[in-house]
């Protein structure tokens, strides 16, 4: 699994997260959010130099507890994680150079 195209209604638990071996990207954001949606292009750029690396598009929003258990607050906002650690986030990504610095740092 690598860069994922559709958000996830879905989402796992913060348990599961927090249990994952290795490492794992999750985005935050919504299919209508405009700032989600300028942002893709670079993001899925990103993910051709880091193909193994896992990625998670979790539909955020009202009701919605994992994105609050992480503190987002903006769209998207991509986390980088290893072993279930926050390594690095980025939150409106305007390139695909601060989404490449986080994949290189848990890769």
């Amino acid at each position: 699994m690598s860069y994922a195209s559709q958000y996830n209604a879905d989402a796992p638990s913060r348990e599961e997260i927090d249990q994952t071996p290795g490492p794992l990207v999750l985005e935050f954001g919504t299919g209508w959010c405009g700032f989600c949606q300028a942002a893709q292009a670079d993001i899925a750029k990103a993910f051709e130099s880091h193909p193994e690396t896992p990625h998670l598009k979790v539909e955020d929003g009202k009701g919605r507890r994992l994105g609050r258990t992480f503190g987002v607050k903006l769209w998207p906002t991509i986390i980088f994680l290893k072993d279930g650690q926050e390594v690095d986030r980025v939150v409106r990504p305007s390139n695909c150079s601060a989404v490449e610095a986080g994949l290189d740092q848990i890769s």
